[in-house]
């Protein structure tokens, strides 16, 4: 699939062959790249419903998205960092590698403009630095297909850093996130494509080394930030697709 996946759609048994049709049992699974290790799921067997008005029917079981979101989190891919572009290669090495290395030019947050919603930290940080965020999810995201679509519930956290003149960090507080997000799913050119929306986002206070605050403050910030950076930047790399057998 890219550099971070590998998909098995070898046979599962030889094709069963009818007069009206021929069916195919394919694996569709879904592996960190290199490691064929079996994902923590088991592959309830299911049947295409009978329809004959069309040459091809291709069918995915839950499974197959299962295993997707157990490889993109092992290999990290839900790891993102948001930060200066002017900063970028220094502040990238601070971190594991994240598959999408958001960041973009307009991206100027700073600790004076968390300190002016955020009291605590604008006594914490006196002199205005340039603010990171890193985020990443806590646990593998947990997958229900619906028609047409699936829901995707993901569990993370999102850590923001003070970057100092030194590119060295300083880190600020630390959120709890729960997201509920939904792929729409459709073929194109031999690849099965998807287009994320995100349904809901909440927010807690998981650790703050500037004292207590309220999240309201905070909240209206940080969801335009994910509404602008992050899911564009997931949106971006599901129009690349899942290559079909």
């Amino acid at each position: 699939i890219d550099h971070l996946a590998e998909v098995d759609y070898s046979l599962n048994r030889l094709p069963a062959v009818f007069r009206p049709f021929i069916d195919l049992d394919l694996k569709g699974i879904v592996y960190p790249a290199g490691n064929y290790s079996s994902p923590p799921y088991v592959a309830p067997p299911f049947t295409i419903p009978d329809q004959r008005d069309s040459m091809l029917y291709l069918a995915f079981s839950e499974y197959f998205f299962q295993t997707s979101s157990f490889a993109y989190y092992t290999a990290g891919a839900f790891n993102i960092t948001i930060a200066e572009e002017v900063r970028r290669s220094n502040l990238v090495n601070s971190f594991i590698f994240s598959f999408f290395h958001q960041t973009c030019s307009y991206f100027n947050i700073s600790t004076e403009i968390f300190g002016s919603i955020i009291p605590e930290v604008a006594k914490y940080s006196v002199t205005p630095y340039p603010v990171m965020l890193k985020l990443m999810a806590t646990d593998i995201p947990i997958i229900s297909l619906e028609q047409d679509s699936f829901t995707a519930e993901i569990q993370g956290s999102m850590e923001a850093f003070a970057v100092l003149p030194d590119s060295t960090t300083q880190s600020l507080f630390t959120m709890n996130i729960a997201a509920n997000t939904s792929i729409a799913l459709n073929i194109f050119d031999q690849k099965l494509m998807g287009s994320l929306c995100l349904n809901r986002l909440q927010f807690s206070l998981a650790h703050s080394n500037v004292g207590f605050f309220e999240i309201s403050l905070l909240e209206n910030i940080l969801s335009y930030i994910l509404q602008t950076e992050v899911i564009p930047s997931a949106n971006a790399k599901l129009s690349k697709g899942f290559p079909l057998p």
